[in-house]
């Protein structure tokens, strides 16, 4: 789907529902089911990822085709593993089968997990055959995917619970402080101490409510950046959230970005809005999601800048790196990748070619929803592959309309 965008002078719209988060979805839904249903997830993120989940977990067998998520592809491996008797293949999209999962498997094998792999070796389609799993102690590289940790995680305390010792250079460690935050909150036991994770056996919690999701708050953030005159309340969002892209606060802080929170949600003030000044430098390991939109953002307020630990977005449902070095050079900027683990722009600017801009989606949710805000600099910017916001934030596009954009469906 190819849609154009023209940005109004002034966001009309007071207030947006932002949705559910697929991440704490993702994992309340999985301790569910490893419980038999009970505890429950009330209200989960209604979203292409979680519909994989739901319908994974009620499988008792077969092929499933988990698409590009690759969320569901780590954690649906480490639930089906402990799956007596159920014999399962876990496929998905042709960049699925490019993104590693070798660091789980050897994991959940440690642990007694049966899983094949039916292609390339390291790298999904998968054949698991549950079997009876027991706990103990296992050891995992925490610099690929916080995803294979909280997956290991999460299936630990219906295995006899154990430990996980993590090496390497930890990337999105407040991920996997969430996957212990739901464990919690569903009766788990979870102790974080630096580089080692005690889990405890058994689940014996409460039913799950699932929060705002802050991913989907940061091209709101760009918006109001790029429109400061506008004021926009979030719903849902709290300042003791459990997810790190909380730190948006904080992002959004260093641009004179003001965030207020009140029993509705988080409202942003650009009141003091200081746009371009000084360079910019941020470790993103944490927060790798927001680097898209950050990106995207800082070069259109023509603020230089460098961001590092962005290492895992090579590994993301597009090579995210130098997706967004291609789709930023045709909006004229030139976007220096270094050694794949940090990416800058000092100002360097070459003529566009294309106009008004195609920007590709290049499959990727997070790239469509960067590259909407640069409609305020480029008007009628068109985003090539726009139906992937579905896969997080089905009603981004309706809330823009809501907002008093202009989007227009082009013909292919």
């Amino acid at each position: 789907m190819r849609l154009q965008i023209t940005v109004p002078q002034q966001i009309s719209a007071s207030s947006i529902a932002l949705p559910e988060s697929k991440s704490i979805s993702n994992r309340a839904l999985l301790i569910s089911a490893l419980c038999g249903g009970a505890p429950q997830v009330l209200y989960p993120a209604m979203c292409d990822d979680t519909a994989v989940m739901i319908d994974a977990l009620a499988r008792n067998g077969g092929h499933i085709d988990v698409g590009a998520a690759g969320t569901a592809m780590r954690f649906l491996t480490a639930y089906f593993a402990t799956r007596q008797g159920m014999t399962v293949t876990l496929d998905g999209v042709e960049r699925m089968r490019q993104r590693p999962i070798a660091g789980l498997v050897d994991a959940l094998r440690s642990l007694g997990a049966h899983i094949n792999y039916l292609d390339q070796e390291g790298f999904p389609p998968l054949l698991i055959k549950g079997s009876a799993m027991h706990g103990g102690t296992v050891v995992m590289d925490g610099s690929v995917s916080s995803q294979f940790v909280s997956a290991v995680m999460m299936i630990l305390p219906t295995i006899g619970g154990g430990s996980i010792h993590l090496t390497g250079h930890i990337t999105s460690m407040p991920y996997i402080h969430m996957t212990a935050s739901v464990m919690r909150d569903m009766g788990g036991y979870v102790d974080i101490d630096d580089t080692v994770i005690t889990v405890g056996q058994g689940y014996s919690g409460d039913d799950c409510i699932v929060e705002a999701d802050w991913s989907a708050a940061a091209p709101w953030y760009a918006l109001a950046a790029l429109i400061p005159q506008s004021a926009l309340t979030l719903e849902g969002l709290h300042a003791d959230s459990i997810q790190g892209d909380a730190r948006l606060v904080e992002l959004g802080g260093r641009l004179g970005i003001a965030t207020r929170f009140d029993t509705h949600g988080a409202t942003l003030d650009t009141s003091r809005f200081i746009g371009c000044c000084c360079s910019c430098f941020a470790d993103m390991n944490a927060t790798p999601d927001l680097v898209p939109s950050w990106t995207v953002l800082l070069c259109l307020l023509e603020r230089s800048f460098r961001m590092t630990g962005v290492s895992t977005l090579r590994i993301k449902e597009s090579d995210r790196l130098e997706a967004l070095r291609q789709e930023l050079l045709k909006l004229g900027y030139v976007l220096k990748i270094e050694s794949d683990d940090a990416i800058s722009w000092y100002g360097e600017r070459v003529p566009i070619t294309m106009q008004p801009p195609v920007i590709s989606a290049h499959g990727d949710h997070r790239m469509a929803m960067a590259f909407a805000p640069a409609a305020v600099r480029f008007p009628g910017l068109i985003i090539d592959g726009a139906e992937t916001v579905s896969k997080s934030y089905p009603g981004f596009w309706r809330h823009l309309l809501k907002c008093g954009f202009t989007i227009t469906e082009l013909a292919q």
